[in-house]
């Protein structure tokens, strides 16, 4: 009898233990469970990495933004989800795709868009990021910030009341990621079991490819000069969502090793916004780093490159870029499909019309 008792009272206790953990999770706008593409529920979720999404999420994300392209570009219709809406684009760094991608998508869907440069705004100078935090809370449905330091979308979105979008720091890219996906998707039709090729500089973009392919059973074979190696954290966090979904993820610091038997090359600059100093230094240790036909010779017959743009001729040379198997006007493109979609998740409770994407 006080073994069942014990029993009883160990079974409420987890009960109430985990009851409060779901509150505590909801309160902090994170998610708990196994969700299903047709369970994902992202309204008022900030974007700040993909570390923080599974993939379910990542995918319903992107089949939003595959429905909305086929809805939009292909049909032809106008589909104003965001009519009445704002939102507030804070760019320390200037930039071509986040900008035009982000104010034509949320004009196209009805809403009003708000372009605060350096000029505008400075986060943490003549005002707070806690006191900017509030006040944009109360003058827009959401903030996609452009910034030198991921700290300031940390502190942003700790003192906001309304979703933060990183449309880029020096840790994470998560937005151009979800371009660089749907890309693959549509022209390899899934994304499990395909070989992702990184070759270049250990920065924000492969951060973010490391907290992503592996949930999506992509394979990951990274090549980087030493010294350049991706941070330490995101590295072993990399390393435990290999473990998790049984992909492959390897550091090599030969090219031609990289590219070997790989679906897709993928470089990047080498001399980000703010290294502009170093860039004799850089280009010096990046030789043999730039992705020609013969990297291309040794990948899988099937092989295609993806560059997030601008690209310089020492990255990758003209026949590479201008080829049939590039991608990266599609995948430039894809940007605004794709920050559309993760929009409309964030704002709307919207259901997609299009079947289920292949994953």
């Amino acid at each position: 009898m006080f073994s069942y008792v014990s029993e009883m009272f160990a079974l409420k206790n987890r009960i109430f233990c985990s009851l409060n953990f779901a509150r505590c999770c909801q309160r902090r706008n994170l998610r708990v469970g196994k969700a299903t593409l047709e369970s994902v529920n992202l309204k008022g979720s900030s974007f700040l990495t993909l570390k923080d999404f599974n993939a379910e999420e990542i995918k319903h994300i992107l089949w939003v933004s595959a429905d909305l392209k086929h809805r939009i570009k292909h049909k032809g219709e106008y589909v104003p989800l965001l009519q009445g809406k704002s939102i507030a684009m804070i760019f320390e760094k200037r930039s071509t795709r986040t900008r035009i991608s982000t104010e034509t998508g949320f004009s196209l869907l009805g809403g009003h868009p708000c372009f605060l440069t350096p000029q505008d705004i400075h986060l943490g100078i003549n005002e707070s990021t806690t006191d900017t935090a509030r006040v944009l809370s109360g003058l827009a449905d959401i903030v996609l910030a452009r910034v030198y330091s991921h700290s300031s979308l940390e502190l942003l979105d700790k003192d906001a009341s309304i979703p933060i979008i990183n449309g880029l720091s020096d840790l994470y890219h998560p937005i151009q990621i979800l371009a660089d996906l749907l890309t693959l998707q549509e022209h390899y039709g899934s994304l499990k079991g395909l070989t992702l090729a990184w070759i270049g500089d250990g920065n924000n973009v492969l951060h973010s490819f490391m907290m992503s392919l592996a949930k999506l059973g992509v394979n990951l074979k990274v090549a980087t000069p030493k010294g350049y190696e991706p941070d330490a954290n995101v590295t072993q966090e990399a390393q435990r969502l290999s473990k998790q979904y049984c992909t492959k993820l390897q550091f090599l610091t030969d090219p031609v090793e990289a590219a070997r038997d790989s679906n897709v090359l993928v470089t990047d600059t080498w001399v980000s916004m703010g290294q502009e100093e170093e860039k004799k230094k850089r280009l010096k240790d990046f030789h043999g780093y730039q992705i020609t036909m013969q990297a291309g010779s040794v990948a899988a017959p099937d092989w295609t490159f993806l560059h997030c743009l601008p690209r310089k001729a020492e990255e990758v040379d003209n026949e590479v870029f201008y080829s049939p198997r590039s991608l990266v006007f599609k995948e430039a493109e894809n940007r605004k499909w794709t920050i559309m979609g993760l929009m409309v998740c964030i704002l709307t409770d919207y259901r997609q019309e299009i079947p289920k994407l292949k994953f």
